[in-house]
């Protein structure tokens, strides 16, 4: 490995979870979310893996992610799920875009998705769904499918009402978890993102629900140092030896996506795990050895049976603000796609 860190994309999981997804929707389509470039594992990428398998939409939280994944991708329908204002929906046209429609305004020629609110409080209207011929879709978006059986319970009936007034238009609302959790929901398409990538939804182990995590994150340590009683690694001397110590110094930091707030996890050097110590640094970290290890021995921070699961909750947060933030362009790190 040349690069300061190598991600990895395991194709061969991605179809398996598509899969895995399809199978849940027993008959209804899947669309996939591939925003915030595929939640860091690379949007063209996955959306071309995930058309190979059966998925019917692309889905994107913006007209700028839309043109930029049109380029890569020609053919496949591909869905703006955030608002829109005028100026872009002439790039929308001619791109055949689709897009979401959460504020009464209908843009002529195409495709629209008319988004209510069922209980998310965010985008979306009540329960008026205007009529145009542009109009080929009604939407919803569930708030708490992976906590909150009775509310979500009521999103669903409530989305099964409006649409029962508007027949014709292709009905979805089911997000990961409830793609995995409610058959009810299904209704005509599922919309997957984080289940997509092997991570749950639920924030547990993803093999619970038969899906294969498909990124790995690894680099490896550059430089090991005995820290002596009383001396420090990192800034404002947080870790304080209270004994002799080995530490290796591995060039990821919290620019690359490995948060300060993972202070205290573990990762895997050479296979065996190790504590993250010190305060990580913009470009590096420290972990604590218990004996010295050659330099550019392998430093896993997520795979190999390190989830990014746990490695979230040890955070603070939720698995998809994790991937999201780790950086994948050339500059910091090294891709490398399987399958």
């Amino acid at each position: 490995m040349t690069a300061r860190s190598e991600i990895t994309i395991d194709r061969a999981a991605l179809r398996a979870n598509v899969r895995r997804l399809r199978a849940a929707l027993g008959g209804a389509e899947l669309w996939a979310v591939v925003k915030a470039n595929g939640y860091g594992h690379g949007a063209a990428l996955v959306g071309a893996t995930a058309v190979e398998e059966g998925v019917m939409v692309l889905c994107v939280a913006s007209v700028g992610e839309g043109l930029a994944l049109r380029r890569e991708l020609s053919e496949p329908r591909i869905l703006v799920f955030g608002p829109t204002e005028p100026p872009e929906h002439r790039g929308a046209r001619e791109a055949r875009l689709e897009l979401t429609i959460a504020d009464g305004r209908l843009p002529a020629g195409i495709p629209l998705h008319i988004k209510v609110d069922t209980g998310m409080g965010r985008w979306g209207l009540g329960d008026a769904v205007a009529s145009s011929p542009d109009v080929v879709g009604l939407m919803s978006h569930l708030a708490a499918a992976d906590s909150d059986p009775s509310f979500t319970a009521r999103q669903i009936e409530r989305f099964a009402e409006i649409a029962g007034r508007h027949p014709g238009l292709t009905r979805h609302l089911a997000n990961s978890a409830g793609i995995l959790r409610y058959p009810e929901a299904r209704f005509d398409a599922g919309r997957a993102g984080i289940a997509l990538y092997g991570i749950s939804p639920f924030g547990t182990d993803p093999a619970a629900d038969g899906l294969t995590p498909v990124l790995s994150w690894r680099s490896r340590i550059a430089q090991v140092k005995r820290l002596a009683h009383g001396e420090s690694t990192g800034y404002n001397r947080r870790f304080v030896a209270d004994q002799p110590t080995w530490i290796g110094l591995v060039p990821v930091g919290y620019a690359d996506g490995f948060r300060r707030s993972l202070t205290g996890t573990e990762v895997l050097v050479g296979g065996v795990p190790r504590t993250v110590i010190g305060t990580i640094s913009m470009d590096s970290l420290a972990v604590a050895l218990e004996e010295p290890v050659e330099a550019g021995t392998p430093v896993t921070l997520v795979g190999d049976g390190l989830l990014i699961e746990e490695l979230a909750a040890a955070a603070g947060t939720i698995a998809y603000e994790l991937a999201c933030g780790i950086d994948s362009s050339e500059a910091r790190a090294e891709r490398v796609v399987l399958g």
